[in-house]
């Protein structure tokens, strides 16, 4: 058993935002702080998305604290540009991230600290900074007659690409940005192509400026706050129309109809009586927070979600979520590692060995080297 002053669990933008913070606040690697990465590489989610989401496609990117993002090619994919970004980050900030580390639950134990235990053992903290996002946990809706569907069901966690669909026809089911992006790859190649989404969806014209950005924000919060499962960011905010989806939305491909009501062995059904016939159907209907391991805190309210006084933990002060309900994103994970390291930096005092006096975590020169592609 390790015992460390935080742990940090998650290796993707949340987690090395709070690794990055922590360092600056005088933690240091091994006594000070870990970070526990499900994942086999750096990278977080990104090293995970699709093999044809270009780096120049990829909306909302915001660079990890401390660098800025490369500068690399529109046309590359995102995945091996932001492989290596994270990968250089690491590495120049010395973070001390073990991986795979596959943590299968946080206990309270008897002397007040927490119990991380793991498939590569137990470590022993003063508290835990909760990073593991939603990448892996894909939600999948549940329609009658879809265990008989005898096409192809893909989820956006495994989206293969266009190539997968040609010549085939294909429902898109899903409002957000990734359901646009599938939905306009795969029009180029399919013989046929449907979208479906629950709710009408809003496209945005407008600039999203930062009081869009707080607003959109704000709204998250609320539900967070009120102990209830969160909504993500890009849920509030519209979809960002781009001359692409112009031009596909004059073509009719972003003409959309609501969510179907059953489906059969060859289609999808509405109870107006509508029928579409299917060869596949792409579900590109988002993720839900990764936080079973966290049960045994019992941290949920009867709400279901996780009530945070800024990145802590209502019902246990040792817990904060970062990259949950309002810091769910890119720059929202910035912040949030911040205040969590400010948070844990004043409740925890590290001393000692925990502790390193910060001209020695943080070499300047390293920042801006970061952001070559």
């Amino acid at each position: 058993m390790d015992t460390v002053e935080v742990v940090v669990i998650g290796g993707g933008q949340a987690g090395l935002s709070s690794a990055y913070h922590l360092r600056r606040r005088g933690f240091a690697p091994g006594p000070g702080f870990v970070v526990l990465d499900h994942a086999p590489h750096p990278g977080g989610a990104w090293q995970s998305r699709w093999p044809t989401l270009r780096y120049g496609a990829v909306h909302g990117l915001h660079p990890l604290p401390g660098t800025v993002l490369p500068d690399a090619g529109a046309q590359r994919p995102s995945s091996e540009v932001l492989r290596a970004y994270f990968a250089r980050y690491e590495e120049t900030f010395d973070l001390p991230v073990r991986r795979p580390v596959d943590v299968r639950a946080v206990r309270p134990a008897v002397d007040g600290r927490l119990l991380v235990e793991s498939d590569a053992g137990i470590w022993r903290t003063r508290a835990v900074v909760n990073a593991t996002g939603t990448w892996e946990r894909p939600f999948w809706p549940r329609v009658p007659g879809q265990a008989g569907f005898a096409g192809q069901q893909v989820h956006t966690r495994h989206y293969p690409g266009p190539g997968a669909f040609s010549g085939r026809r294909v429902v898109v089911v899903g409002g957000g940005t990734s359901a646009v992006q599938h939905l306009l790859e795969i029009a180029g190649s399919a013989a046929e192509t449907t979208w479906v989404t629950r709710r009408p969806p809003r496209f945005r014209e407008e600039a999203f400026d930062a009081a869009a950005g707080r607003r959109a924000v704000a709204l998250v919060a609320d539900r967070v706050r009120r102990g209830l499962p969160p909504q993500s960011v890009v849920s509030v905010t519209g979809l960002p129309m781009t001359e692409e989806m112009r031009r596909a939305r004059e073509r009719g491909v972003l003409d959309r109809l609501p969510m179907f009501d059953r489906m059969t062995a060859n289609g999808v059904v509405w109870d107006d009586g509508r029928f579409v016939e299917a060869d596949a159907v792409v579900w590109a209907t988002g993720f839900r927070p990764v936080l079973d391991h966290l049960a045994p805190l019992h941290l949920r309210e009867p709400g279901g979600g996780i009530r945070l006084e800024g990145t802590r933990a209502v019902r246990d002060a040792r817990v904060h979520l970062v990259g949950y309900g309002p810091s769910a994103s890119t720059i929202g994970a910035d912040r949030a590692g911040r205040e969590a390291a400010v948070e844990l930096a004043g409740a925890l005092a590290p001393s000692g060995d925990a502790r390193r006096d910060v001209r020695q975590t943080v070499r300047p020169s390293a920042w801006t080297r970061l952001g070559s592609g």
